[in-house]
């Protein structure tokens, strides 16, 4: 008997020896093609660059608030989303047709870039003269006016001449210089909002012009560095334009959409509530997007990687596991978000910003189905935008803005918040509804 559990041990402790060798193996492999994969490498520096923006952000955010106090920080908040709005609604799709038409046919960058550029300040331009007019013979509209105004409608023209050309570079490849780009974009504010600190030009309009002239700045070295990669001289071409805007169009409406249900609510609340409360909505719809933000990278770098492939079974594939993934790294992340609102506003704002945590806190659920759909969704980019995307983030705006009519006068920011968090919830489940009808159709889902 003894001998036999001898032997039986041994066994065990062989077969063990041999099933902990296998597992170890596996893991050493799949490290192995993570670490070589070109993709998780990529994910990884511009995730870790993210973080590093994250900081030298959410350090600009509490200076800015700390320096303007909650109404002075909500105008400035109102002076960056109408800039935003004006790029969103001028950017006519491009920001993803070039990305989607230079890695396809990168000799083509010439005359997608000199297109870039024609739109940004013709059509930019256009634009912010046209809102220019509106918001001065009706200044009550926003709130806002003088040079704040002035440096808000300039945003739009060089904020679309950024976007647009830096989607080139992510088309090209060159996520080095993607990243680079934004280092460039966040670093240079805080460098020039200590000048104004030691020269005592503290102002909405003086703190909103430190961003106005990084994003310059940051523009034209992208176009350098573009110029270096281009095999020819800027060309504007109308047959270029024309095979882009098929793509574009359906892109652009979808986008707009969900520009629309991500950012109205602010104009919304600063409208219905004033300027204080709408800074307290704005540091929590901040801080909520920096929560969000590893889902944004990943759809970003699988965007491109998808467009390259033709099988859809494979694209499929690949969305499914960039999903799964997403999903439950976000979970635990958001959780801990969520518990540690109110002590992080308090540290990092102060006493005065706290109410912005329980409308942060009310976002966490929203952006957990949100981030999971910016990842979902590429797997629909890539397939050329099924009209059904432009419907339902076109109702989900219609849903939000109604819905917030009556949630923000009788709720204030937390039904804001709310909303918001059932707007997002709703664009996740009817996305995932039309992955799952287009593989069904396929033969690819039961």
């Amino acid at each position: 008997m003894n001998r036999e559990q001898s032997t039986l041990d041994n066994q065990g402790r062989a077969l063990t020896s041999i099933g902990i060798g296998e597992v170890g193996a596996g893991l050493r492999h799949h490290w192995q093609s993570a670490r070589s994969s070109d993709f998780i490498g990529k994910v990884a520096e511009t995730y870790l660059t993210r973080i590093f923006l994250m900081g030298l952000a959410l350090v600009t955010t509490v200076v800015v608030a700390r320096l303007l106090g909650p109404a002075g920080r909500g105008y400035y908040a109102v002076a960056a989303a109408t800039g935003a709005l004006g790029v969103q609604f001028g950017n006519l799709g491009l920001h993803t047709s070039n990305t989607y038409f230079v890695a396809k046919y990168p000799a083509s960058l010439p005359s997608l870039a000199g297109n870039a550029l024609a739109v940004s300040f013709g059509f930019g331009g256009l634009i912010a003269l046209v809102l220019g007019i509106i918001f001065t013979l009706s200044p009550g509209l926003l709130g806002i006016g003088g040079a704040t105004l002035l440096l808000a409608l300039g945003w739009i023209p060089f904020g679309l001449a950024y976007t647009l050309t830096q989607n080139l570079l992510l088309g090209l490849q060159d996520v080095r210089g993607y990243n680079l780009a934004e280092i460039l974009s966040k670093t240079i504010p805080l460098l020039l909002i200590g000048i104004l600190v030691l020269t005592r030009h503290i102002g909405v309009a003086s703190l909103f012009s430190t961003m106005l002239v990084a994003l310059i700045v940051s523009w034209l070295w992208i176009a350098r560095r573009l110029q270096e990669r281009s095999a020819g001289p800027l060309e504007v071409s109308t047959a270029v334009f024309r095979d882009s805007m098929g793509y574009a169009m359906k892109a652009y409406m979808a986008a707009t959409f969900c520009f629309l249900v991500l950012r109205v609510d602010l104009f919304m609340v600063q409208h219905m509530l004033g300027p204080e409360q709408a800074g307290y909505y704005s540091v929590a719809s901040t801080m909520a997007d920096y929560a969000s933000v590893l889902a944004m990278v990943i759809g970003t770098i699988l965007f491109p990687k998808l467009s390259a492939v033709t099988d859809l079974q494979l694209k499929l594939a690949l969305t499914r596991k960039a999903t799964i993934g997403t999903g439950l790294i976000l979970l635990p992340l958001l959780i801990v978000a969520s518990l540690l609102a109110r002590p992080a506003v308090r540290l990092l704002f102060g006493v005065s910003f706290l109410p912005a945590s329980l409308a942060f806190i009310l976002l966490m659920p929203g952006m957990l189905f949100l981030g999971i759909h910016a990842v979902a969704v590429q797997f629909l980019n890539s397939i050329g935008y099924p009209k059904s995307v432009v419907i339902i983030w076109g109702l989900c705006t219609f849903f939000n803005i109604a819905l917030n009519l009556w949630a923000i006068p009788h709720h204030g920011i937390a039904g804001a918040s709310v909303v918001s968090s059932i707007s997002y919830f709703l664009a996740f489940f009817f996305v995932m509804w039309v992955i799952y009808r287009t593989g069904r159709n396929a033969g690819m889902l039961a």
